[in-house]
């Protein structure tokens, strides 16, 4: 006996579905405002003068401030859902993006310190690079990055710990952050010094 085959309209209900818009499921939803609370604990996590460099609603810096001061777990937790929440109305994507250049995750600062440490090659290489820079960075002090390197290069003959070499490092990313400049990366010797 030959079972009835079952007539249901397919072709119409599955063209309705379609066009319908896809919602995201509420896993993704309460993935997503973990991330976004992730995102706050990163802010509690950071000091007062980074937090400065991050722009934010004002009603999100007194949260992370505030949650900065407390120690009491439940408290602390309260306000960090609360931190969760303004970060939902908040615009996160600057937010992570300053967050990355603090941790050096992003592409630009990786790419800025690969710049400072080939500068920092050449000058340990050719004093003359001082110049260079003095060109670059007006407001350099080129007396302590001269005895900067002069000490590194003694820290290597003598293997020493590399201070004066981390050292030269720091001050070199001072002065760029200072002065923000964008010059391009120094590819090798004749180029930079073709255009001084």
């Amino acid at each position: 006996m030959a079972r009835p085959t079952s007539t249901h309209p397919t072709d119409s209900a599955d063209d309705a579905f379609d066009d319908a818009p896809t919602r995201p499921s509420k896993s993704q939803l309460k993935r997503d405002m973990q991330a976004l609370q992730g995102v706050g604990e990163a802010l509690v996590g950071l000091s007062k003068e980074q937090l400065q460099r991050i722009a934010m609603p004002d009603v999100l810096r007194t949260a992370v401030l505030q949650a900065q001061r407390i120690t009491k777990h439940e408290a602390r937790r309260r306000q960090m859902q609360y931190i969760g929440k303004l970060m939902r109305d908040a615009d996160a994507t600057p937010i992570r993006e300053a967050l990355d250049v603090i941790n050096g995750v992003s592409a630009a600062e990786v790419a800025r310190q690969h710049r400072l440490e080939q500068w920092r090659t050449r000058l340990l290489a050719d004093e003359d690079v001082l110049n260079e820079l003095l060109a670059l960075y007006p407001n350099l002090d080129i007396q302590q990055l001269r005895q900067l390197r002069r000490n590194a290069l003694r820290e290597r003959e003598q293997n020493k710990p590399p201070r004066a070499f981390r050292e030269m490092f720091k001050v070199l990313k001072e002065l760029d952050s200072s002065t923000k400049s964008n010059e391009p990366a120094p590819a090798d010797d004749d180029d930079l010094s073709d255009e001084t």
